[in-house]
């Protein structure tokens, strides 16, 4: 983020540092439990993770990500509309690191197909999991009201805006309702600037900061921090394909293809708010 400052420094100096110290590949996040800040390092580090996902780690930052959230291995976290799992792959084994539990939420059960594949082929280490409907319909099991330490979604809150019916309102609202008092909601999303057409956040996959906040304080939301770690100031935002003209979708495939990967992945904001404590 470019023009805003981290509400806390000394967190990001820290998820820094464990970014840059994460244990070898054949680490696991029990051995590296007993160490303070380890365990998102060593989640990162897990061996399940796929070599794909983790050569974007470099665009995504998760362990700075989940560090400025505040994480843990023993919180009851939910991942909202996890898609390909990208960030599954690390909650999942952080989650069990501490014998937390672990929620994956989204449109019942389409949304949901490919981590069941996951945890038929790797019951050790996605058995845990728990599948849940969001937004909840009454087609499949929600997660209870109250039971969240975290909520987390990584680039989805414009997915909420398409379709001609903006569901956004609601989302939030759910969102709130799942947590405890004092519970988190970490929110990294594709960033419009400020000064362009709020019109395109219904198709360029963009949002802007202002209405995220929005969004969220009517939902009862308190703003608790925000941080530069995902920002990236090569990306111009006004491409005619949206975001997915930037890597991983490259939608113009061999055309501008060495342009837009040297822009590499979109600007994004991270953004903390809290559920107040009462």
């Amino acid at each position: 983020m470019r023009h805003f400052r981290p509400v806390a420094i000394a967190a990001l100096l820290t998820a820094a540092v464990a970014a840059c110290s994460a244990p070898a590949p054949d680490a696991t996040a029990k051995d590296s439990a007993a160490k303070p800040g380890d365990a998102i390092a060593a989640a990162v580090a897990a061996p399940t993770r796929s070599p794909a996902n983790i050569a974007r780690d470099k665009y995504r930052h998760p362990a700075g990500t989940l560090a400025f959230f505040g994480v843990k291995p023993g919180d009851t976290v939910v991942e909202l509309w996890p898609g390909g799992g990208w960030y599954t792959e690390i909650l999942a084994p952080l989650s069990k690191a501490g014998g937390g539990t672990l929620y994956a939420a989204a449109p019942w059960e389409k949304g949901l197909n490919r981590l069941k594949e996951w945890q038929g082929a790797k019951p050790d280490v996605y058995g845990a999991l728990k599948l849940a409907e969001f937004p909840a319909t009454g087609a499949g099991p929600k997660v209870p009201d109250g039971s969240a330490d975290f909520v987390l979604t990584f680039r989805n809150i414009h997915n909420w805006r398409f379709g001609g019916k903006d569901n956004t309102a609601e989302a939030f609202r759910q969102i709130y309702a799942m947590l405890k008092p004092g519970g988190v909601l970490g929110i990294e999303e594709h960033r419009l600037p400020e000064d362009m057409d709020s019109a395109l956040e219904e198709k360029s996959g963009y949002m802007k900061r202002s209405s995220i906040v929005a969004f969220a304080e009517a939902a009862g939301f308190k703003l608790a921090g925000e941080s530069d770690i995902n920002a990236n100031p090569k990306d111009t935002h006004d491409y005619p394909d949206g975001v997915w003209t930037l890597p991983p979708t490259l939608t113009k495939k061999d055309v501008d293809r060495d342009k837009y990967l040297a822009i590499g992945e979109s600007d994004r904001m991270t953004i903390k708010f809290v559920k107040p404590a009462s």
